[in-house]
């Protein structure tokens, strides 16, 4: 299992994160050059208005398997063994069928874990959002994935479209989307979110107070620079 041991400065930019949104987490990742919106994917399960998810990756490779019987080992046992906080990335996108519903999120649930992404289709959604469970997808889908595809790797680097997900990278997700944090640039974009997010405030405090949009966004940096 990898090792979950953040420092000090890692643990307090997670925790500065959690005041964010996932437009924030992004828009600094670009000021930074970076990348990590998990595109296609979205919120399937239950969220708290204005809500987010913020922990580190535990990740699960499927493959096509003709195999039957649910043969989810290796699923099940990342569930089982992950880290309090953590949130379970899946990419099962090599063939149709949704690996995880309401099972699958009541073990997660259950295992402290904070949220499951899936690049690809989830189902029982009804059950999922009654449980209360934050579960991210593609898309609803019915279809099981038995003689389809099985899992057959945990704890190795994903690639979901642009973005590569590593195990231990910072997982920021809510209502609008999904982003991948590399744990190596975790603080920076913490710093910067927090810049922005401080432009932010201030922008939206002149907007109540009756200025004009346009003469109060982008606020304007001390260095002259928008």
């Amino acid at each position: 299992m990898y090792d979950y041991a953040y420092t000090a400065r890692e643990t307090d930019a997670i925790e500065r994160l959690k005041r964010w949104y996932s437009g924030d987490v992004h828009d600094s990742m670009e000021a930074l050059g970076l990348w990590g919106f998990l595109d296609g994917i979205s919120l399937q399960g239950s969220l708290a208005p204005g809500a987010v998810i913020v922990g580190p990756a535990v990740t699960v490779l499927f493959a096509p398997s003709d195999r039957k019987g649910e043969p989810q080992d290796v699923y099940h046992n990342a569930i089982d063994n992950a880290p309090a906080g953590a949130v379970m990335v899946v990419d099962a996108a090599c063939a149709d069928g949704s690996c995880s519903g309401e099972l699958m999120s009541t073990g997660a649930k259950t295992a402290g874990l904070a949220a499951t992404v899936v690049n690809s289709t989830v189902r029982d959604l009804a059950q999922v959002r009654d449980l209360g469970y934050p579960l991210f997808g593609t898309a609803p889908s019915p279809v099981g994935i038995t003689g389809k595809k099985e899992p057959k790797e945990s704890q190795v680097p994903l690639t979901l479209g642009r973005t590569v997900v590593k195990p231990g990278d910072v997982i920021f997700g809510d209502i609008d989307g999904v982003v991948s944090i590399p744990r190596e640039h975790l603080v920076a974009v913490a710093d910067q979110a927090d810049e922005l997010g401080a432009h932010e405030a201030a922008a939206r405090r002149r907007i109540l107070s009756g200025e004009k949009l346009q003469s109060v966004w982008p606020v304007a940096r001390a260095d002259g620079v928008a």
